[in-house]
């Protein structure tokens, strides 16, 4: 048994645009009726797991897709064959594009075919069901190419804009209360140094690296240098 659907329907998006969204199965895929899983095999082939549900007959589908056609920016077209409750299921989907001057209008055929247990018993509930689920694709479709493309460069002025409005290390200075950039102490030297000429040579040691001062060993002073007790008291005599 074979249904076959066709219509159109216009985007506000260029051909290119649409062609792009079209021939991408990430994109593509998800908007088959009773959705599932997805799982590619390469960038054209690709596996879609979807319901089935016609009166009292539940299951699954397993389809394996394919981009048979891709013409950039004119048309695209995917044909399909998988299995659903004992029954042998075979699709296809094509897109043909007709750039407008603001625009772009899309015509496309669809045809869908069972043959098996899901025809023999789901009869004539088969085609209404059918049409309602290309229904669903469609309206999915036309919703995702509704708005144009965001425009990168709109993008990158927001983001100039947010860059502009961010404080910088001397404006961050001055909104500490009483608080300048100049006020801000250099790394590595603390309050008061330079205050007194010997605190120059202070900071110079600490200058030097941590290497140079583990390599020089510590010396202790000379022992003669050292007043014993006894002179102690020669000089207090």
């Amino acid at each position: 048994m074979a249904i076959n659907f066709s219509g159109e329907f216009t985007t506000p998006r260029s051909a290119d645009e649409v062609f792009e969204f079209l021939s991408d199965p990430n994109k593509f895929g998800p908007l088959l009726p009773d959705f599932q899983s997805m799982s590619m095999q390469d960038q054209t082939h690709f596996t879609v797991k979807v319901k089935v549900g016609v009166g009292n007959i539940r299951g699954s589908a397993e389809i394996k897709m394919e981009l048979s056609e891709a013409v950039k920016p004119l048309r695209a077209q995917y044909k399909g064959q998988g299995s659903a409750v004992g029954s042998q299921v075979t699709v296809s989907a094509g897109f043909d594009l007709h750039p407008l001057p603001e625009s772009t209008r899309v015509v496309w055929q669809g045809e869908t075919s069972v043959f098996g247990k899901l025809a023999s018993m789901a009869g004539g509930m088969l085609e209404p069901l059918g049409r309602k689920n290309i229904q669903k694709l469609i309206d999915g479709l036309q919703k995702a190419l509704a708005e144009p493309v965001p425009s990168t460069v709109a993008a990158n002025e927001t983001t100039a804009v947010i860059a502009q409005a961010e404080p910088s290390m001397s404006e961050l200075a001055g909104m500490q209360p009483g608080g300048s950039a100049s006020e801000i102490p250099q790394s590595g030297i603390s309050d008061g140094v330079g205050a007194h000429p010997d605190n120059a040579a202070v900071a110079s040691a600490g200058s030097s690296s941590p290497d140079q001062n583990l390599e020089q060993p510590v010396t202790s002073a000379p022992a003669e240098n050292l007043p014993s007790e006894g002179n102690h008291g020669e000089h207090g005599s």
